[in-house]
C-alpha cells in the first residue's frame, strides 16, 4: 500500500496526503524527482487538452526530416530515408499510447528525409564543369524575362558545340542585351553564341547557395550572349510553352498601356513576371516593407478570390428566378475557385503562390460542401504537400516567410479574433472605417515580427518603418488596384484592357511614391550581421511553439525564440575573406568594418558586406602605402595584414612566398604555392579552385580557415574537387 501511494504521488495522480508526507524522505534528490514527476505530469495533461492541435505538427515534422537531409555532410544512400520510414513505421503498429504519438512523429520526419532524397534524385542533370565559350548554342526559350536593361533567357533542349550530349545540361539560363531579346517568346526555338559558366558558388562560406538552387531548378550553366539570339524554329505547340507564352504576351500589353516602373509593379501583380522591376526601385520596396506586395500570395489571392465571389454572388442574386432557385452562394465560390486557378497558372508556381491557392481552395471547397474550413489546418495541409511535392523551397526566404506570415496571423486572430468581432459590431461606419485602418496596421505589425527573424537570416536587414507604409498600401491595393486588375484581366479579350489598365496604373504609380518616400527616411532599414542557422532554428521552433498550441504552455516558446535572437552576440565575423579566383580580398578593419581590395560594386565584395551587415567597404592602400588604421600595409608583390598579434601574408607574386613562409602566420596566395611554406595555415590558388572561397578567423590557439566546400560538403550539387578549370 506504501508503495503504491507513493507511485501514484509522484505520477501526479492523487493528493499527498499525511500518511505518504511521514512516509517519503525530504531530501534533495527525492524533491527534485517529485518536482519534475509533477511536472511531466502537468505536461502530459496540456498535450492531451490539445489533442486536436497533434496533427498540426506533422508537417512540422516533415520539414525537420526534410532539414537534416539537406544539414548532412554528405549525400546519404537513397534506401536511407525509405528504411528509417519502414522501419519506424513498423515499430510504430506495436506501439501503444504516447510511444504510437512518438512513432508517427518520426515517421512523418522519415517522409520528409525520403521525399528530399527522392526529390534530389528526380531533378538530376548535368552541370558545366567549367567556364567554356564563345560557344553556339542552340535551345528552347521557356522563360523570357523582361529586365529593363536586358533580356534573361531559360533554355531547355539544348545543343553546345563542344559539349558531348551526355554532358549537356538541361537548362542553361542567358543573359541578352535588350534589344537582342525583344523579339523572342517562350517556346521559340532559338540559336546564339554564349559564354557559359557553371552556376557560381557561395562568395563566402556559409553564404547564399546558388548552386544549390540551381539544382533544383535543373539549371545547369549561366551565362552570357555574345550577339543577338537568332529564331531556328518555329513556336512550339505545348501548352507549358503557350501558357509562358500568354504571360509573357500579358506582361507586355500590360507595359504598353502603363509606362515605366508603375507598368513593371502592374505587370508583377498581374503575371508575376517582375524582371522589369528596376534595382533601385526593388531597394525603396523592401526599405519600406512593401516587398511582400510584389510577390504574389495570399494578400493578392484572397482579394482576386473576394472580388469575384462577391461580384458573381452580386450578379446573380440580382437576378430573383436564378437566386430562388439556385445555390448561388456555391456557384460564386466555384466562380472564385477557377478565377483563383487561372491567376496561379499566371502568377507561376512557387511557395507563396502555391501555399495561397492551396489554403484558399480548401476555404472555397468548405463553402461549397457547406461547412467551415480550419484556416489553421489548411495551412498545415498546404505546407505538408509542398514540403513533399518541392522539399528543397523550405531552405528560401520565400517559403519560411510566407508561412511565418500566415501562421502568426491565424494564430493571433484566433486568440483575438473573438474581441475584435464584438468591437466591430458596436461600432457605426466611422468606427469601423478606424477599426479597418487599425486592422492593417496591427495585421503589418504582427506579419512583420513574424517575418523579421527569417528577413534578418537571409537578407541581414530589418525594415523600421513598415506600418506606416503598409497603412497606406495595402487598403490601396485592395480597394483599387486588385480590383482594377481582375477588370483588365476580364476586358482583354476584348482589346479594352486599358479602360482599367490606365487608372490601375496610378494606384501602382502611388505606392511606388510611398516606397521611395518612406525608404527615404532616416533608420528606414538597418542593416545587421548574419545569424547562425542554430538561431534561426531556435526562434522557428519558438514561433510555432508558440503558434500551433492554444494552452497557456504555450508561451513557453517565446523562450526559445530570445535564446534565438541571442545567437546574434555569438557570431564572430571572419577576419579575412578571398574570393574562389583570388580575385577579390577584405581584412577586419580596427573599428570592425571591411577593408577590400576593390570598393566598386561587384557581387562578391557585396555579399561580404550583406553579410557584416555593412553598406560600404574602407579602401585599400596603393602600393607602398599603409591603411589609415596601420594594420595593412602593401607593396609591389603583395600585402601584410597584422590583426590579434597574427601575421598575415597577402601574396599576388611567387617572389613573396619565401619571405612569407617564414615570418606569417597565415600565407594567402593568389598563386600556386609550390615551395615548402612553415606557416600553419596556407591558402593558395589551388585551395581557390578546388574548394571555392575561403574565410580566415585569427582568433584562438590557432588561425583557422575554412572554405566553402568545408560548409557545403560532398552533396549532388556539389562538383567534385578538380573539376574546375
Amino acid at each position: 500500500m506504501w508503495l503504491g501511494s507513493c507511485r501514484d504521488s509522484l505520477l501526479g495522480c492523487c493528493p499527498v496526503g499525511p500518511m505518504t508526507e511521514f512516509a517519503l524522505p525530504r531530501t534533495p534528490p527525492f524533491r527534485a524527482l517529485l518536482w519534475f514527476s509533477r511536472a511531466t505530469a502537468a505536461l502530459g495533461r496540456s498535450v492531451g487538452a490539445e489533442r486536436d492541435r497533434w496533427v498540426l505538427w506533422l508537417p512540422v515534422a516533415i520539414g525537420a526530416g526534410v532539414a537534416s537531409y539537406f544539414a548532412l555532410p554528405v549525400e546519404p544512400p537513397l534506401w536511407a530515408g525509405a528504411s528509417i520510414l519502414v522501419l519506424v513505421a513498423a515499430v510504430g503498429l506495436r506501439a501503444r499510447g504516447a510511444a504510437v504519438v512518438c512513432a508517427v512523429a518520426f515517421s512523418a520526419g522519415a517522409l520528409g528525409f525520403s521525399a528530399a532524397q527522392v526529390r534530389t534524385a528526380l531533378v538530376t542533370a548535368p552541370v558545366l564543369a567549367r567556364e567554356i565559350g564563345p560557344v553556339a548554342v542552340t535551345g528552347r526559350a521557356v522563360e523570357v524575362e523582361l529586365r529593363p536593361a536586358d533580356r534573361r533567357i531559360t533554355l531547355d533542349h539544348l545543343t553546345i558545340a563542344t559539349v558531348a550530349a551526355a554532358d549537356t545540361p538541361a537548362r542553361v539560363r542567358v543573359t541578352v542585351r535588350a534589344r537582342g531579346g525583344d523579339t523572342v517568346v517562350p517556346g521559340d526555338q532559338i540559336q546564339l553564341r554564349a559564354v557559359l559558366t557553371p552556376p557560381p558558388r557561395p562568395a563566402a562560406p556559409g553564404g547564399f547557395d546558388f548552386s544549390r538552387q540551381a539544382w533544383f531548378e535543373r539549371l545547369g550553366g549561366v551565362g552570357y550572349a555574345v550577339n543577338a539570339p537568332v529564331l531556328t524554329a518555329p513556336h512550339a505547340a505545348r501548352w507549358q510553352d503557350g501558357l509562358s507564352a500568354l504571360r509573357h504576351s500579358l506582361s507586355l500589353r500590360i507595359r504598353a498601356a502603363i509606362p515605366g516602373q508603375a507598368g513593371a509593379l502592374a505587370a508583377a501583380l498581374m503575371t508575376g513576371d517582375r524582371g522589369g522591376i528596376a534595382d533601385s526601385e526593388w531597394q525603396a520596396m523592401r526599405d519600406s516593407g512593401l516587398a511582400h506586395l510584389v510577390s504574389i500570395s495570399g494578400l493578392h489571392f484572397g482579394l482576386v478570390a473576394a472580388i469575384l465571389f462577391f461580384v458573381v454572388r452580386a450578379v446573380l442574386a440580382a437576378i430573383e428566378p436564378v437566386a430562388l432557385s439556385f445555390p448561388v452562394k456555391k456557384w460564386a465560390a466555384t466562380a472564385a475557385l477557377a478565377g483563383s486557378f487561372g491567376y496561379l497558372l499566371l502568377a507561376g508556381f512557387n511557395a507563396p503562390t502555391e501555399r495561397s491557392f492551396l489554403m484558399l481552395a480548401l476555404v472555397l471547397l468548405g463553402v461549397l460542401l457547406d461547412r467551415r474550413a480550419l484556416s489553421m489546418h489548411a495551412v498545415a495541409w498546404a505546407a505538408a504537400a509542398i514540403l513533399l511535392f518541392a522539399p528543397d523551397l523550405l531552405l528560401g526566404p520565400s517559403f519560411q516567410m510566407s508561412f511565418a506570415a500566415v501562421i502568426a496571423l491565424i494564430a493571433f486572430y484566433e486568440t483575438f479574433g473573438d474581441r475584435l468581432a464584438a468591437w466591430r459590431r458596436q461600432f457605426g461606419v466611422v468606427g469601423r472605417a478606424a477599426l479597418y485602418v487599425g486592422g492593417v496596421g496591427l495585421t503589418t505589425l504582427v506579419a512583420s515580427v513574424a517575418t523579421t527573424p527569417f528577413a534578418l537570416f537571409h537578407f541581414d536587414r530589418v525594415t523600421t518603418f513598415g506600418i506606416a507604409a503598409n497603412l497606406i498600401a495595402v487598403p490601396l491595393t485592395g480597394v483599387w488596384i486588385m480590383p482594377l486588375a481582375v477588370a483588365a484581366f476580364a476586358l482583354m479579350p476584348f482589346g479594352l484592357e486599358q479602360l482599367a489598365l490606365v487608372p490601375m496604373g496610378w494606384g501602382t504609380a502611388w505606392v511606388l511614391d510611398v516606397a521611395r518616400v518612406v525608404a527615404a527616411w532616416p533608420g528606414a532599414a538597418i542593416s545587421l550581421p548574419a545569424m547562425p542557422v542554430a538561431g534561426l532554428a531556435l526562434i522557428g521552433t519558438g514561433g510555432l511553439w508558440l503558434c500551433l498550441w492554444q494552452q497557456r504552455w504555450r508561451w513557453a516558446g517565446a523562450a526559445a525564440v530570445v535564446l534565438g535572437l541571442a545567437t546574434l552576440g555569438t557570431v564572430r565575423a571572419p577576419d579575412v575573406l578571398i574570393s574562389d579566383d583570388g580575385g577579390y580580398l577584405a581584412v577586419r578593419a580596427a573599428d570592425g568594418g571591411l577593408r577590400a581590395s576593390s570598393t566598386r560594386a561587384n557581387f562578391t565584395v557585396d555579399e561580404w558586406l550583406t553579410a557584416d551587415g555593412l553598406t560600404r567597404a574602407k579602401p585599400w592602400p596603393k602600393a607602398g602605402a599603409v591603411s589609415d588604421d596601420g594594420m595593412l600595409r602593401c607593396d609591389g608583390v603583395g600585402c601584410t595584414y597584422r590583426a590579434q598579434g597574427r601575421i598575415v601574408a597577402l601574396a599576388r607574386s611567387r617572389e613573396a612566398l619565401v619571405q612569407d613562409c617564414r615570418h606569417a602566420d597565415v600565407v594567402v596566395a593568389t598563386v600556386s604555392v609550390f615551395v615548402p611554406c612553415a606557416a600553419p595555415v596556407v591558402v593558395d590558388r589551388l585551395d581557390l579552385w578546388r574548394d571555392g572561397a575561403f574565410a580566415v578567423w585569427l582568433g584562438g590557439e590557432t588561425p583557422r580557415a575554412v572554405s566553402v566546400d568545408d560548409r557545403r560538403g560532398r552533396r549532388p550539387w556539389v562538383l567534385p574537387r578538380g573539376d574546375w578549370e
